[in-house]
């Protein structure tokens, strides 16, 4: 069985346009399917000048309306584009994915936003599947979405507590998403395993970002434990490439067109 697996599509597939699809009998998605230079743009912006210890930027309705519909309509194009060819199973990344996120942009501003998740699940051949094991065509296949890390929290010195909290919470969830999945074939995931791929090394990213780890610990205990055949990520751009850990093979699958071809 030929699958597809795409990095972090960001409203674009470049490459994939030129393969020939018609034997791939599975597409998966490692998340971050829509564009997302503006949000990217403003708040790394932002977190540059807080870090200059200068007044942050306010977000704005056109702005919020801005980075939504951009997202949903080149999300939209690279899902009805792959869903022509074989069934699509995608998680969420963290760039404007999440429809509660969209209810609370909307209620903040005053504004009509797109439900992104809802839309691709009512399209044909295609599911967002979060935090599930599913069994596909014989496969046992882990799908986590992405969550924030306290181990993140710590590494890149965040100070908030709201952030903080949220990163506790979201961690051990994923644990226990991962210890319910035990041992599985194929592990798709957003962020890399911490230290595998993982190293920031971004001319958008705030200087103080470039060479620390941005991947899970949490990650990293699981495969190390279970041994999967495969896992398949993204999130950190420039780590793209395949490693090791003991029998498992890891890809950093990339982004824009990025993608793996294996086959199980």
């Amino acid at each position: 069985m030929k699958i597809l697996v795409v990095g972090d599509p960001h409203g674009k597939l470049g490459k994939i346009k030129k393969l020939d699809l018609k034997e791939i009998k599975m597409i998966l998605i490692t998340g971050d399917l829509g564009e997302s230079d503006s949000a990217r743009k403003f708040y790394f912006g932002n977190l540059e000048r807080k870090r200059k210890g200068l007044p942050e930027l306010e977000e704005t309705q056109k702005l919020i309306k801005e980075i939504w519909d951009s997202s949903y309509v080149s999300s939209m194009a690279v899902i009805k584009y792959l869903a022509k060819f074989a069934p699509v199973y995608t998680i969420t990344g963290n760039v404007t994915s999440k429809d509660a996120y969209a209810r609370t942009d909307e209620k903040k501003f005053g504004i009509k936003l797109p439900r992104l998740i809802h839309d691709i699940n009512k399209t044909k051949n295609t599911q967002v599947v979060k935090n599930q094991l599913r069994i596909i065509n014989g496969l046992r296949v882990g799908f986590l979405e992405y969550f924030l890390e306290d181990s993140w929290v710590k590494e890149f010195k965040e100070k908030d507590k709201k952030i903080i909290q949220k990163a506790k919470k979201e961690t051990e969830k994923a644990r226990r998403v991962l210890r319910k999945f035990g041992k599985v074939d194929v592990l798709i995931c957003h962020q890399p395993p911490y230290g595998i791929l993982d190293k920031v090394n971004s001319s958008f990213a705030p200087e103080n970002w470039n060479g620390k780890h941005a991947g899970s610990r949490v990650i990293l205990d699981y495969i190390k434990k279970y041994q999967p055949e495969y896992v398949f990520c993204g999130h950190i751009h420039e780590g793209k490439g395949m490693k090791k850990i003991g029998k498992t093979e890891i890809y950093n699958v990339g982004y824009e067109g990025d993608y793996v071809l294996v086959e199980l």
